[in-house]
């Protein structure tokens, strides 16, 4: 019989972090809405906003993966694109594309889906 409070527990971890890749998501949106109209403005909007709304598309389709191999190939992608996102971020800072607390934020809440990203990977190959 399964332990039903461990599956709640996860159900809801889950889904906590699914809202938080949401606003991360929208939130580098925000803020790369707002770079100059130039072409590094251009060009690096389209690298973060590709990179961190992927982390999120890709930690949805590893709930409905075929195998542990499988949801941990997916999730490997969000951790790439989670790292992705957080060297445009630092991109985004060096060329003055962007500055200040919403950056910093970003950048801190990048490195913090990372780590969870990271752990996530670390248990479940455990697992296998």
């Amino acid at each position: 019989m399964k332990n039903t409070n461990k599956t709640n527990s996860n159900r809801e971890w889950r889904e906590n972090f699914v809202k938080r890749l949401l606003n991360f998501g929208g939130n580098i949106i925000k803020m790369a809405n707002s770079f100059p109209k130039t072409p590094a403005g251009f060009a690096i909007a389209n690298q973060l906003i590709k990179a961190a709304t992927s982390i999120g598309a890709n930690f949805v389709e590893a709930q409905d993966a075929s195998s542990i191999k499988d949801f941990i190939q997916k999730l490997s992608i969000s951790l790439r694109e989670a790292r992705e996102t957080v060297y445009w971020l630092q991109v985004t800072n060096v060329s003055g594309l962007a500055f200040g607390k919403l950056l910093t934020d970003n950048i801190k809440e990048g490195n913090e889906i990372t780590a969870v990203l990271v752990s996530s990977i670390k248990s479940s190959k455990s697992k296998l």
